[in-house]
């Protein structure tokens, strides 16, 4: 009998193949998530235009973003043991029929309400995009790829954000509010069909039914198995710790900080938020190189970009007067690393945990980051107002969430990496009895 502590590893099965049709499976699926991204910054350029659209303030305007993290963040769990139950297929075209719906709804919104109702919509098709994704490349991949696949995916959802940035801001300019809203919605129904008549879920042979677990209680035996490895809960607090001060400086309060704290125009601080994401993608592929030949280096990488993260953070908020512009660029250098380390948390579930419950275990996982993201972009909001726009008591939201991460992740390290040793140990002692 084991105990939730002491899970038996599961029986060995062949790796998947990985190759070309391993790339177009996977490249099919992360178009997916690139889409959805675009979907979930485009309100980033149309703030200003949304604002006129509903006769909102600030406070409401912000709502937005505060009700996508919450209904993606509280989505996660569920979202995971959909896809360990139905597939990724199933769990993708529902995604992406929901987060397309909102798309369209928000073109042809003419009232807060109903505008907030499609946000909301649309976070829910984008909670389902990434998990799926991670699991198709788990099926589709040998394992020792599975940083670097990972890490290529949140690169290509940072692409996203890109075309966000430097494409839908000018079509919105160019042609307005509707059509512009509506035509991108045109993205996910292409997508909808190529999920439809293409994905396949993984190999012919390979795990094959893994994806249909059930029975009474297969809820809550997910998800306590899920929970009961150290690496989960590892992965978990590490994603919380790396992902939201970028995050927070790129969804909501970068632009205001840079412009109002630090005295840039609102075109200089456009360009230093692109910094941000172009560095999140060459650092990503970095870090997903670096880890997937070297598998210790995920703890000192997460650690060392929490410390610069920290380090930048206060060198800005402690400098007297506005930090100079090159101090302001450097910081934006090291956000840019919070990305591609948020995605080390996966890399300590994923060992921890066998095929059939990855997508609960990233979900957890995922779960993490978000719920920071969304702590601390209300607690900078309450801190300016109670301090008058003091960005520097505001920001020091950062350090107490950071703070709290960090002790999560040394008080777990060692647990999961004794785990993790056991469980290869035992996957290779159980390989040597299966028989030929």
């Amino acid at each position: 009998m084991t105990t939730p502590g002491h899970i038996r590893a599961p029986r060995p099965s062949p790796e998947p193949p990985g190759g070309g049709r391993a790339m177009a499976m996977w490249g099919l699926g992360v178009s997916v998530y690139f889409v959805a991204v675009t979907y979930r910054t485009s309100l980033g350029v149309a703030g200003i235009e949304a604002a006129d659209r509903f006769d909102v303030g600030a406070s409401a305007l912000s709502t937005f973003s505060l009700l996508q993290l919450l209904v993606y963040a509280g989505l996660q769990i569920p979202v995971g043991l959909l896809v360990d139950r139905w597939g990724t297929r199933k769990v993708l075209a529902l995604g992406i029929v929901l987060f397309t719906t909102g798309q369209f709804g928000f073109a042809l919104a003419d009232s807060y309400p109903v505008a907030l109702a499609c946000r909301a919509l649309l976070g829910c098709g984008d909670a389902m995009t990434f998990i799926s994704v991670l699991r198709l490349g788990t099926r589709w991949f040998p394992a020792r790829r599975g940083p670097l696949v990972a890490q290529l995916a949140g690169l290509i959802g940072m692409a996203g954000n890109l075309v966000t940035t430097l494409v839908l801001a000018r079509v919105l300019a160019a042609y307005g509010w509707t059509p512009t809203f509506a035509g991108s919605a045109a993205a996910g129904v292409l997508a909808l069909l190529l999920v439809l008549c293409f994905l396949k879920d993984q190999p012919a042979g390979h795990a094959a039914g893994a994806e249909r677990p059930g029975g009474r209680g297969y809820v809550r035996r997910q998800i306590a198995a899920a929970w009961a490895e150290p690496g989960t809960r590892l992965g978990m607090w590490v994603h919380f710790t790396t992902q939201f001060p970028a995050m927070v400086f790129l969804l909501l309060w970068g632009l205001p900080f840079l412009v109002r704290a630090q005295g840039l125009d609102v075109a200089g601080a456009g360009t230093l938020l692109t910094v941000v994401v172009l560095s999140n993608m060459v650092i990503g592929l970095v870090y997903g190189q670096t880890i997937a030949r070297h598998h210790h280096a995920r703890a000192p990488i997460a650690l060392g970009t929490i410390a610069a993260t920290a380090l930048l953070w206060a060198a800005v908020l402690l400098w007297p007067g506005q930090a100079p512009l090159w101090v302001l660029v450097v910081l934006c250098v090291v956000l840019g690393a919070c990305g591609p380390a948020s995605m080390i948390g996966f890399d300590f579930a994923r060992p921890a945990n066998p095929p059939e419950r990855q997508g609960t275990a990233s979900g957890i996982v995922n779960m993490g980051g978000f719920t920071a993201s969304m702590t601390t972009l209300l607690a900078v909001g309450v801190l300016l107002d109670l301090t008058g726009d003091d960005f520097r008591v505001a920001f020091a939201a950062v350090f107490v969430l950071q703070a709290l991460g960090l002790s999560q992740i040394l008080r777990l390290r060692k647990r999961a990496d004794r785990r993790e040793r056991e469980r290869i140990v035992a996957s290779r002692v159980e390989a040597v009895h299966v028989p030929a």
